[in-house]
């Protein structure tokens, strides 16, 4: 039997597509194509329906399909506990996070694995660009959106908290908006990426509105626009861990307290796979016991192979 071939089977169907698996394997579509037409022909039955729409299993490659997952399922178990048994976990990984979560958290957590895991090691790509992790062959993709790729394992891991604010210079020139809307006649510093949309949403009490008031500077970096709200230019809606400090040294003073935004989400992706690599179960691993450190019980989705009553 050809693993290789059943493998790419497998992906075609979970994916949904040739063209899903060529990507998710990190192979080409002709490639795939050839090796399912291969194990059609050493199985002697037609497997997958093929049309110009959509793939869509036979009866037999159904039943083929679920008999196979298991093993797959199976193999991957055996493998899982051939590599936790190995002390020398090595290989490298590439991951790219957003520029301010990498500077205020994720280093020192790379800092404390790599020392943990010497063979290990990490190309760590600080942008907030939008990013093709299977054309780009990421290995971790952290992001601060609501948007999530469903070709890739996705898990939200806390709340970014974020906060109106703007200066008391700024509130005692142009006044203190009262309620959302008053924040129509005031200028934004808008944080704008490839997953933010530079919008506001606000709940006033009844219903939630979009604001979107007129901005005189548009940035994809929330230290720019925190600086930029220091000195004067306008009311902006940064992370309230961005802005702590001059929060505190009272450059940044907070408004509409009582009016919630809509909240985004730091996720963690990587790509799906038949075997999850050890060196990716331990970064994991490694990365939630620094969540559960630092924000407990507010850690959102936790993996299945994460123990969080150990935490």
């Amino acid at each position: 039997m050809d693993l290789n071939r059943v493998q790419i089977f497998s992906q075609v169907v979970e994916q949904g597509s040739f063209t899903g698996a060529a990507k998710a394997l990190g192979i080409t579509k002709a490639t795939v194509s050839r090796k399912v037409a291969e194990l059609e022909a050493d199985v002697g039955v037609q497997l997958l329906f093929r049309t110009t729409r959509a793939l869509k299993l036979t009866e037999a490659g159904s039943s083929y399909y679920h008999r196979i997952n298991k093993i797959l399922q199976d193999l991957q178990s055996a493998e899982d506990l051939l590599s936790a048994s190995q002390q020398d976990i090595k290989g490298n990984l590439k991951i790219i996070c957003p520029i301010e979560l990498g500077q205020l958290f994720l280093g020192r957590i790379f800092a404390r694995f790599l020392a943990a895991y010497p063979n290990i090691t990490i190309d760590a790509e600080l942008t907030n660009r939008k990013v093709d992790v299977i054309e780009e062959g990421v290995d971790f993709l952290f992001q601060i959106t609501e948007v999530l790729d469903p070709k890739l394992q996705s898990y939200s891991l806390v709340i970014a908290n974020r906060q109106l604010m703007a200066s008391p210079d700024y509130l005692k020139r142009y006044g203190t908006p009262k309620v959302p809307q008053d924040l129509m006649d005031h200028t934004a510093i808008k944080l704008q990426s490839a997953h933010i949309n530079g919008g506001w949403r606000i709940f006033d009490g009844k219903q939630w509105v979009d604001l979107d008031p007129p901005a005189q500077l548009k940035v994809n970096n929330v230290t720019f626009a925190r600086e930029a709200a220091i000195e004067g230019l306008g009311i902006t809606a940064v992370p309230v861990i961005i802005a702590q400090e001059a929060i505190t040294n009272q450059r940044l003073r907070p408004i509409l307290e009582d009016f919630p935004m809509a909240q985004t989400k730091v996720t963690l992706s990587f790509p799906q796979r038949v075997y999850m690599p050890r060196k990716y179960i331990v970064f994991i691993e490694f990365l939630y016991a620094a969540l559960f450190e630092n924000w407990g019980e507010n850690v959102l989705e936790v993996p299945d192979f994460i123990d969080v009553k150990s935490r």
